[in-house]
């Protein structure tokens, strides 16, 4: 299974260019795609999912035309959008039971025991015949995720799936994720950095519509590795800082700011070798088109 991507461009009807010539290879395992607001994250993943059309450019999976066979494509894909809406009058059991129907499991008993174990495997089995419309933020968004996962789907997406969940779901959902990507490809976006660095093979980042970076996140590290350098300044000196070094990052904390810079060699001026994260590389290239991060 392979999902390939190639020269795919997108332009808003109010000029936004959201794609801007995108080619990427995405093979089966847990694909991390990460970017700031406004990348075109959303408006890649919305592509392949079928739900907007390209300017121009291709994507197939497995010999699929993505692009015109759309319905050949739903039928493959478990989809979860960042902002998940749902029917507030009826019980996670019934709507699950619903999507699973339209997803083409007919029949009645097997229905009931696949929703059954999805909503076991999100922790909503105790909450199943419950209302959405009286499900918190984050119940709603476990629920999201057991309707992606309906119908053995051979290509999951998810937009920022863990917004609003606390640190154990997140991690339950992981560790869901990284179990069914051992036979599908997932595609995850996440401001998370260093999720991907822990559970993606693969990864890719986006800035304003353009590629980046592609490659695996230990040979990002590669990128930067032995070149992080940090430092303590007063918050006057940002601006001269930036104008002389590769400044890709600033954090202030308890009102000192320490700046990350990347650099060839050491700089001296009293900075320090510092170890690199999958952070510094994701601020490093995305330095190249937007102002420095400030965390």
């Amino acid at each position: 299974m392979q999902l390939q991507i190639h020269d795919l461009t997108k332009t808003y009807p109010n000029g936004v260019q959201a794609l801007k010539g995108i080619s990427l290879t995405i093979n089966q395992g847990m694909f991390g795609l990460l970017g700031p607001n406004g990348a075109g994250k959303s408006s890649l993943m919305r592509t392949i999912a079928t739900l907007q059309d390209a300017d121009s450019g291709s994507i197939t999976l497995d010999g699929i035309d993505v692009l015109k066979d759309k319905e050949a494509v739903r039928r493959m894909l478990g989809y979860l959008p960042q902002d998940f809406g749902v029917y507030p009058k009826i019980s996670a059991e019934q709507m699950l039971d619903h999507i699973a129907a339209l997803k083409g499991i007919s029949n009645k008993s097997e229905r009931k025991e696949v929703v059954a174990s999805l909503l076991d495997k999100v922790n909503l089995g105790s909450h199943k015949k419950k209302n959405l419309g009286t499900y918190s933020g984050g119940m709603k968004q476990r629920f999201g995720i057991a309707q992606a996962l309906l119908g053995q789907p051979k290509l999951i997406i998810v937009d920022e799936p863990t917004a609003g969940l606390d640190p154990a779901e997140r991690n339950r959902f992981y560790n869901l994720l990284s179990q069914i990507g051992e036979n599908t490809i997932v595609i995850l976006s996440t401001h998370i950095v260093e999720d991907v660095r822990t559970l993606c093979s693969d990864m890719a980042i986006i800035c304003q519509g353009g590629l980046m970076y592609q490659g695996t996140p230990d040979d990002a590290l590669n990128l930067v590795h032995g070149k992080v350098y940090t430092k303590n300044i007063d918050k006057a000196e940002v601006q001269q800082f930036k104008a002389n070094y590769n400044l890709i990052s600033t954090q202030l904390k308890s009102g000192q700011l320490t700046v990350r810079i990347v650099s060839d060699e050491n700089p001296g001026a009293g900075f320090e070798p510092a170890e690199a994260t999958l952070e510094d590389v994701y601020f490093n290239q995305i330095s190249h088109v937007t102002d420095v991060v400030t965390l």
